[in-house]
């Protein structure tokens, strides 16, 4: 039973994960750090295919093992948040009240990938 909520959880997590990429404010990362997480503690299968996959796998195993991101991660992500939040609050939204909210939350993202998560050196091994 333990074993089922964990594997539902984690896939639940990998879901929003997925949906973060296409929505500006929706976070990826920690979803599929989360992911990574309760996977690992339930199956072993799906936690191999996480961290083989691509597009995600290669970025969960850096994250686990240097325990950061890097600089350039780091700005890269901001800027491409940044970019889709604009996008979307200047061509698509017409609501001023939603546009001040998906700002509120694209600064709140920032804040946390700029400041609390921890910046690695490229070197560090």
């Amino acid at each position: 039973m333990h074993r089922a909520i964990l594997i539902t959880l984690g896939t639940l997590s990998l879901c929003l994960g997925m949906v973060g990429i296409f929505i500006p404010g929706l976070p990826t990362t920690p979803f599929l750090l989360l992911t990574a997480g309760l996977y690992v503690r339930s199956s072993e299968r799906l936690y191999q295919q996480l961290i083989q996959n691509k597009y995600v796998g290669s970025a969960i195993l850096e994250f686990q093992q240097k325990k950061g991101l890097t600089l350039k991660t780091k700005l890269f992500s901001i800027f491409l948040m940044w970019s889709m939040i604009f996008i979307s609050a200047f061509v698509f939204i017409q609501s001023m009240t939603i546009r001040i909210i998906l700002l509120f939350i694209g600064a709140t993202g920032t804040i946390v990938m700029g400041f609390m998560l921890p910046t690695i050196d490229n070197n560090r091994k």
